[in-house]
């Protein structure tokens, strides 16, 4: 702009001093210059306008590309993050991951430890209910041996029960003079002092002695399931009688075994069911310390048993 002023100044000179001719060309040139001028003017503002936009637009994009850089420094930075958590969330989990394995290793092992206890302990429960089973049966069956004991050996006594009562019907006569009939314990006694058998000092029985014995041999008769023992008792005064005998122990033996004779003629009695046994003094009922305990003491007892073979078989079996 400052060069194209000095020449327009040097034209206005110029034409003072000039022809029209050179004047007119110069008045061209000017217009052409001041035309140029003008162009280069509006070029210049174009320009200068296209600066501005491209400083604005350089501007925005410097500012589009820092944010831009700011978003990737974060972008950068979150990644790192990401990348180191991932790292140690990866460590963590091979770490978890070999722990675990051990653990898994480990409660496997347990678990086949407690599943081998729990096969041995449903095995021994196994054999434990068979065995139970086995007691449970055994129990039945002994329960059920018992039970039949029990009625049977309710039988005999009820069987004893009307021994005793068929013996002392058969015996009643005898009542007061010196026979007694008691159960208990299961068996039935039979006491007869000796004043009802025998004399002093003797083993022959008298003939009311004989009837007595004969009236009960009458009911052994009729019961062969009894086992019959014949006890001889004397008391404790010596013997000083024939040399027959050596003492009490031989006297009370030869009473019973005369009870045991007089029984025999009973053909229903089987002979198989009698005992004969001496006490001598050695069994008494009463003290020897007055007459009329010396005369209860010398006696014979008839003790009744009621077989019991069919009664120990059970015990033995149960």
């Amino acid at each position: 702009m400052k060069k194209i002023s000095i020449l327009v100044i040097l034209i206005i000179i110029s034409a003072s001093c000039v022809s029209p001719k050179v004047y007119k060309e110069l008045e061209g040139k000017y217009a052409y210059v001041k035309k140029e001028n003008r162009k280069l003017s509006e070029e210049n503002e174009s320009l200068l306008s296209e600066k501005n936009k491209t400083e604005n637009e350089l501007s925005k994009l410097q500012k589009d590309f820092d944010e831009a850089l700011a978003q990737r420094d974060k972008y950068q930075a979150d990644y790192t993050t990401a990348k180191t958590n991932l790292e140690n969330l990866k460590a963590s989990y091979d770490a978890l991951e070999k722990n675990s394995s051990a653990s898994i290793a480990e409660n496997s092992r347990k678990n086949r430890e407690l599943l081998a206890q729990l096969e041995a302990k449903e095995q021994a429960l196994a054999t434990e209910n068979s065995r139970l089973e086995n007691i449970k049966k055994e129990l039945e069956q002994r329960s059920n041996r018992v039970a039949e004991l029990e009625n049977m050996i309710a039988a005999k006594d009820a069987a004893m029960t009307q021994l005793k009562n068929a013996i002392s019907k058969a015996l009643t006569d005898f009542e007061g003079k010196g026979l007694t009939v008691e159960q208990r314990d299961g068996k039935v006694y039979v006491s007869m002092e000796n004043k009802l058998l025998f004399k002093s000092g003797s083993w022959a029985v008298g003939a009311q002695g004989k009837r007595a014995v004969k009236q009960l041999g009458s009911v052994l008769g009729d019961n062969p399931e009894i086992a019959v023992l014949i006890e001889g008792h004397t008391d404790n005064v010596p013997y000083t009688g024939t040399s027959q005998i050596s003492g009490n122990w031989d006297l009370s033996t030869k009473r019973a075994t005369a009870i045991v004779n007089i029984l025999q003629e009973n053909k229903a009695i089987n002979p198989e069911n009698l005992t004969a046994a001496g006490r001598g003094e050695f069994a008494p009922i009463a003290n020897n310390d007055s007459a009329e305990n010396k005369a209860k003491n010398r006696r014979i007892e008839v003790i009744l048993t009621p077989k019991l073979d069919e009664v120990t078989k059970l015990l033995n079996d149960i």
